[in-house]
C-alpha cells in the first residue's frame, strides 16, 4: 500500500493503526532481508494513542498512525544505539530524541524498528556490518548498497512506505538506487544531524527513503517546515526547466543499462518541455579526491580512542579503512577543505544557469555480497563516485528509480538541485517516474 493509500485508510477508519502496526511488526520479524536490527514494542501503545485520537476527530497529518522505521544511528528513546557495531553491542537505551525523530513523532508516524547500517555508516555496500550484510530484496545474493542499507530493504521489500536515512557521500542514494526506491539526500544542515551518530560531520546529511516520489515528497513537507502539512508538493511539469546532462567520462556509468536509463531519463524530460544542456566539469577528479581525506579525517577522529583500546570489536573492513588513515598530517584534511571550496566553487561557476543535472546515481547496479571487483570494476569507487561530490559542494539530490521491466535490477537517476531546492528536484523525479 502506498502511503497515499495507506494514509487515506487509517484516516477514514477502513484500517486502524492497531492495526496497520501489529501487521508491520509481524512483517519485519519475519523479513528475510536483514533489514531489521531492533523492534520497537511500544509501537503498538502508540498506534493505541493514534487510533485514540483518529477517535476523538484529531488528526496530524498524512503520517499519523503510519509506520516507520529509523537507521541504526538515530537515537530512539527506549532502544540503544549500536551502529551496526559490536563496539557498541553494550550501549545503554536512549534516553533523548534528535529534532528529526521528533519531529515524525509530533506527525503522527509511529516509530517501529532501528534497520540495519554498513558498521558506522562507514562503507556504501552495506555488507559490513556485525549482524552481517543486509540483502537485496531484488536478489538475496546481492547488495543493498549502503549505509542505509537496512532502510532501502525495508521499504523496497514493502514492509515500509517511508523510512529514515544518512547520506554522506551516497547513503541513502546508492542504497535507494540498488534497491529500486527513492532517497532524497536535503540540502547539507537542513535537517539537524543531533542524536544521530556522526561519520563526518562536515558532510553528514539526514534524508529519507520513500516507496515512491508522492511519498518522498509528503516526507519531506512534513519535516522540512514546522508547519508542513505534506501538502507542499509540486506539480510534476517541468516545461522550461534547464537540464544539464554530466557528460565528463567521469560521470559515465559502466552498466550499459544505467546509461540507457539515464538517456530515457533525459529524452522523457524534453518531451515533457525540459531543455536539454550538455555540461562539461573539468574540475571534477580533483574535487572528488578530497572527499575521501575529509571523511577519512573526521571519521578517525571519532574512532581513534576505541581503535586503539578495542580494534578486535570492528569489523576488519572498517578497522582496516579507518587505520589507513591514522597517519594522515593534519595539512592535508586542511588542503582537503580548502580544495572543496575552491573546487566547488569551480563546479557552480561550470553549472551555472542549469536547475537540475541529471546522471546514474551508481557506476553498477547491485553486486554480489562480497565481490570487491566486477568485471574489472572495483565497486566500492562504483558506489560512491558519482554521489560524493554532491555531498562536498551540499546541493540537494536524489535518486530515483528508472522504469524498468519486471524482473530486472533496479537502476538508480539521480537528480541535482543547483537552482531548485528539494520540491523543485522532486517535481522533476514525479515527471520521469510518470512517464
Amino acid at each position: 500500500m502506498s502511503l497515499r493509500d495507506l494514509s487515506l485508510a487509517l484516516r477514514s477508519g477502513e484500517l486502524s493503526p492497531v492495526e496497520h502496526v501489529r501487521d508491520t511488526l509481524e512483517r519485519l520479524r519475519a523479513d528475510e532481508h536483514n533489514a531489521v536490527v531492533l523492534l520497537d514494542e511500544s509501537a503498538v501503545a502508540t498506534a493505541e494513542e493514534r487510533a485514540a485520537e483518529l477517535r476523538r476527530g484529531e488528526w496530524r497529518g498524512p503520517l499519523h498512525g503510519v509506520a516507520v522505521g529509523v537507521k541504526d544511528l538515530f537515537d530512539v528513546v527506549g532502544l540503544p544505539t549500536r551502529a551496526g557495531s559490536n563496539v557498541l553491542a553494550d550501549a545503554p537505551a536512549a534516553t533523548s530524541e534528535g529534532p528529526v525523530v521528533a519531529r515524525l513523532r509530533e506527525a503522527g508516524a509511529v516509530i517501529v524498528a532501528k534497520l540495519h547500517t554498513h558498521e558506522f555508516a562507514y562503507g556504501p555496500t552495506g555488507d559490513v556490518s556485525a549482524t552481517g550484510p543486509a540483502l537485496n530484496p531484488h536478489d538475496r545474493t546481492r547488495i543493498t548498497g549502503g549505509s542505509s542499507s537496512g532502510s532501502a530493504a525495508a521499504v523496497a521489500a514493502g514492509h515500509l512506505p517511508l523510512a529514515l536515512g544518512t547520506d554522506t557521500g551516497a547513503s541513502v542514494r546508492t542504497p535507494a538506487a540498488l534497491c529500486g526506491v527513492v532517497g532524497l539526500k536535503p540540502a547539507f544542515g537542513t535537517l539537524s544531524a543531533d542524536g544521530v551518530f556522526p561519520l563526518a560531520e562536515s558532510l553528514d546529511t539526514v534524508g529519507l527513503l520513500a516507496s515512491d516520489v508522492h511519498s518522498a515528497s509528503v516526507a519531506w513537507d512534513l519535516l522540512s517546515r514546522p508547519d508542513g502539512t505534506g501538502g507542499g508538493i509540486q506539480q510534476p511539469g517541468v516545461r522550461g526547466t534547464h537540464v544539464g546532462v554530466l557528460v565528463d567520462e567521469f560521470w559515465q556509468a559502466v552498466d550499459p543499462v544505467l546509461a540507457g536509463a539515464v538517456a530515457d531519463a533525459v529524452q522523457t524530460l524534453e518531451k515533457a518541455g525540459a531543455e536539454i544542456f550538455e555540461i562539461r566539469t573539468p574540475m571534477i577528479e580533483e574535487l572528488a579526491a578530497a572527499y575521501a581525506r575529509i571523511v577519512g579525517g573526521e571519521a578517525y577522529a571519532t574512532h581513534r580512542t576505541w581503535l586503539a583500546e578495542r580494534r578486535a570489536d570492528y569489523q576488519p573492513a572498517t578497522a582496516e579503512r579507518l587505520l589507513a588513515v591514522a597517519d594522515q598530517p593534519a595539512y592535508a584534511y586542511v588542503e582537503a577543505q580548502r580544495a572543496r571550496r575552491r573546487l566547488g566553487a569551480a563546479l557552480r561557476e561550470a553549472v551555472a544557469g542549469m536547475d537540475v543535472l541529471i546522471s546514474a546515481t551508481t557506476r553498477l547496479r547491485a553486486t554480489p555480497i562480497g565481490a570487491d571487483e566486477v568485471d574489472g570494476t572495483p565497486v566500492r569507487p562504483s558506489m560512491l563516485s558519482l554521489t560524493s561530490p554532491f555531498n562536498l559542494t551540499g546541493w540537494p539530490a536524489l535518486s530515483v528509480p528508472a522504469p524498468l521491466p519486471a524482473g530486472e535490477l533496479p537502476a538508480g537517476i539521480q537528480l541535482v538541485g543547483v537552482d531548485l531546492e528539494e520540491r523543485g528536484i522532486l517535481r522533476v523525479a514525479g515527471a520521469i517516474t510518470r512517464s
